[in-house]
C-alpha cells in the first residue's frame, strides 16, 4: 500500500539540536552557542513555567475551560470577539487552520521566495498549489505591493511574512492594505507575524478589525519563549470567524499549553527583557561583525558571508550555531539569532574569526 503523491511536498528541516551537535562533534553540550532557531535567548518565561508546574496534576481533563480563557484573553488583548481567536498547535497549526478553512482542492496560495517553508506546506496538506513571488536582495528583501502584485495571479491565499524570515523585512500596514485592495475579494491576505513583538511597528490585527480579507498568524515560541509547548493562533475577520467551530480538531491546544500562555500574557517582565536584548544584539551584530547584515525586525540577522555551508560549519566546530541558509535558497548568507549579550558577542568573535 502507497501513501497518496506527496512527491510535491517539501521537507521542513529545523536547525539541529545542541545535544545532536554535541555527539557529531563529541563535546559537552554545554560548550555549543546555539544561535541557529530563533529561539528565546532568556528561556521561557518564569510566570509559564510556574503555571505549567501548578496545573501538571490536571492533566486528566480535557482543556474546555482553559482553552476558552486563553482565547478571551487574546482577544480583550487584540480588541476581537474570542470567536476570531483560532488557537492552535503552535502558529504552524494556526496556518493549517487557515488552508483547512479556506482552500479547496487545486485552489493556490502565494508566497515569498525564500520563505518559511511551512506556508507553502500547509497549503499543499490541503491539496491546494503553491505560488510564489520573489524577494530579491537588491532592495532589501522587501515584500513591497508592486513586487507582489506582479506575481499575483487570483490565488485564494496570500502570505506576508513581517517581520520575514530568514531575511528580517518588514511590511508596512499601508503596504498590506494596498496589497488587499488590489487583490481580489475572495484572496484572504495573510500577515504572519511570529516575530511581531520584536518589531517596532504596529500589529495587521488592526486591518482584520475593519476589513474580511485580512487574517494574522501570531505565536508564543518567541517573545515568551514557549517553543517547546508548541501554542499559536491565528486572529480572524468576524464575518467568518464561527468557521473555526467546524474545521478545528477537538482541543487543538493542550490544557498545559493554554494554562502557560495565559500566565505568559501577564509576564510583562519577561517581554521587556528580551526585547531589550534583541534590540542591543541586531544593532551590536551590524556594528561589530565584518560582514553585510540586513536591516532586522525579528530575533535574529541575516549576514552575508559568501560561502553559507563553509562558515556555519566552521563556526560550529569553534562552538557557536548558526543557520546556513542554502536550505532558503540563500547560500551566500547565514542567519544568526540574538543570544545573551555574552553569546552575541562570542558569536561575532567567532564569525569574524572565521571569515
Amino acid at each position: 500500500m502507497d501513501t497518496r503523491d506527496l512527491s510535491s511536498h517539501t521537507i521542513y528541516r529545523a536547525g539541529r539540536g545542541i545535544e545532536e551537535t554535541a555527539r557529531e562533534l563529541g563535546v559537552d553540550p554545554e560548550a555549543l552557542i546555539k544561535l541557529s532557531s530563533n529561539e528565546n535567548a532568556l528561556g521561557p518565561s518564569p510566570k509559564a513555567v510556574a503555571a505549567i508546574r501548578e496545573h501538571a496534576e490536571a492533566l486528566h481533563s480535557y482543556p474546555k475551560a482553559s482553552h476558552a480563557d486563553l482565547g478571551e484573553a487574546l482577544a480583550e488583548r487584540w480588541d476581537v470577539t474570542p470567536a476570531q481567536i483560532w488557537l492552535a498547535n503552535g502558529g504552524d497549526g494556526a496556518m493549517d487552520c487557515l488552508a483547512r478553512a479556506m482552500i479547496d482542492p487545486g485552489q493556490a496560495a502565494l508566497v515569498p521566495d525564500p520563505d518559511f517553508t511551512y506556508h507553502s506546506m500547509s497549503v499543499r496538506y490541503h491539496h491546494g498549489e503553491v505560488h510564489t513571488y520573489p524577494l530579491v536582495e537588491d532592495d532589501g528583501f522587501a515584500q513591497s505591493p508592486d513586487r507582489i502584485l506582479d506575481a499575483y495571479d487570483g490565488e485564494r491565499m496570500l502570505y506576508l511574512t513581517s517581520p520575514h524570515n530568514p531575511t528580517g523585512s518588514m511590511v508596512s500596514l499601508d503596504e498590506i492594505e494596498e496589497i488587499a485592495d488590489r487583490t481580489d475579494e475572495e484572496t484572504l491576505i495573510v500577515v504572519d507575524e511570529a516575530y511581531g513583538e520584536f518589531a517596532d511597528r504596529p500589529s495587521a490585527v488592526e486591518l482584520v478589525e475593519k476589513r474580511e480579507d485580512v487574517a494574522v498568524v501570531r505565536t508564543f515560541s518567541k517573545v515568551y519563549g514557549l517553543a517547546g509547548l508548541r501554542l499559536g493562533y491565528a486572529i480572524t475577520p468576524a464575518e467568518w470567524a464561527d468557521a473555526y467551530e467546524r474545521i478545528n480538531t477537538p482541543f487543538s491546544a493542550s490544557e498545559i499549553a493554554c494554562r502557560a500562555g495565559l500566565a505568559a500574557l501577564e509576564d510583562d517582565d519577561h517581554v521587556d527583557a528580551i526585547t531589550d536584548i534583541v534590540e542591543w544584539a541586531r544593532e551590536y551584530y551590524d556594528d561589530e561583525l565584518d560582514a553585510k547584515t540586513y536591516e532586522s525586525g525579528g530575533n535574529f540577522v541575516l549576514v552575508e558571508v559568501g560561502d553559507a555551508s563553509r562558515v556555519a560549519q566552521a563556526t560550529k566546530e569553534r562552538g557557536v550555531i548558526v543557520r546556513d541558509c542554502s536550505s532558503f535558497g540563500l547560500p551566500e548568507h547565514i542567519r544568526v539569532s540574538c543570544g545573551t549579550r555574552e553569546e552575541t558577542k562570542t558569536a561575532v568573535e567567532t564569525i569574524n574569526e572565521v571569515l
